[in-house]
């Protein structure tokens, strides 16, 4: 039997609810483990790995081995023991992912593109993206949209302490992807290898 070959996908994953719309698009193996996928998506989105998190796709749930989860009455499968490409296959084809069960940021990864695999691509790689990344802990979408009004106004009541709590100011269009870029250096390193 032939060994298949990897693949290159371009995958988007969006902020669901975001507006203006905060969203990433990479390049990854389509081989990737789910958990070295969540570490990805961390480092791409900017969130801390701070918060519980899972995938889901077509009513299954995939995540990390959690003694919590057997108290919530789901199956959670095992994310090491799954690949992406077992999940996405085909182009427009999607699944969820939700990082910090209390704020619910949930997130679309779409698989824009199936490409051959190309051993002079650098991957992963961050292609492209829009908006920056809520802060950890401000409380969901409404919490972060009601954060952003509040830095806004300086004569909310919660202008000083939300200022003070980001350590000054904050750009919801800021994101540098240079930066990302090269904090995903060790992950090339292990998908090349």
């Amino acid at each position: 039997m032939a060994k298949k070959l990897r693949r290159l996908y371009q995958l988007k994953i969006g902020l669901k609810g975001s507006k203006p719309p905060i969203w990433r698009r990479f390049l990854t193996v389509d081989t990737i483990r789910l958990d070295e996928l969540h570490m990805l998506l961390q480092v791409v989105m900017g969130w801390t790995d701070s918060h519980l998190h899972q995938f889901t796709c077509r009513g299954t749930f995939y995540g990390g081995p959690d003694p919590e989860y057997d108290l919530m009455d789901m199956e959670v499968l095992d994310e090491t023991k799954f690949r992406l490409n077992q999940l996405l296959k085909n182009e427009k084809e999607s699944i969820g992912y939700e990082y910090d069960f209390g704020d619910g940021w949930d997130h679309k990864i779409t698989l824009e593109k199936n490409l051959p695999f190309d051993s002079e691509q650098t991957i992963p790689v961050c292609v492209k993206a829009k908006g920056a990344c809520p802060p950890e802990d401000v409380g969901g979408t409404w919490g972060y949209y009601d954060f952003l009004e509040a830095l806004e106004d300086k004569n909310h009541p919660e202008h000083e302490s939300y200022k003070e709590w980001i350590g000054g100011g904050f750009d919801p269009q800021a994101y540098d992807i240079e930066e990302v870029n090269d904090a995903l250096i060790e992950f090339r390193r292990t998908f090349n290898d």
